[in-house]
């Protein structure tokens, strides 16, 4: 998977958005204005940092190569994966919904049910 591949996977989720809140290299894509992905532009291998459930970040730094804590975020929470790595283009994706998921998980009931289809 490649940049602009996973930039056009988080488009399609729905509702979200993508800005440039910390500098003009860091793009995050966010749901109800909660982040739940970084696409630095800059990185010298392409990555994604993104929210993952407690149950599954050691597991799946153990698992991948391409799957390292989150450099500047809390990595109980947030695994980089490296996208052309030993991860399979359809397992970034589960993992890049799966944190979209977790951030509606947060969300206020009224809000989490419109994502409940």
């Amino acid at each position: 998977m490649n940049i602009e591949e996973a930039r056009e996977y988080c488009l399609s989720l729905k509702n979200a958005t993508e800005c440039f809140p910390f500098d003009d290299v860091s793009l995050v894509f966010k749901v109800e204005e909660k982040m739940f992905l970084l696409l630095p532009l800059d990185a010298d291998e392409p990555c994604v940092s993104l929210k993952c459930s407690t149950d599954y970040t050691e597991e799946l730094r153990e698992r991948y190569a391409a799957v390292e804590g989150a450099y500047h975020f809390n990595k109980k929470y947030w695994n980089t994966i490296y996208l052309d790595r030993d991860m399979p283009d359809e397992e970034i994706k589960h993992w890049i919904r799966h944190s979209y998921r977790e951030v509606i998980a947060k969300l206020p009931k009224k809000t989490r049910e419109l994502y409940n289809e």
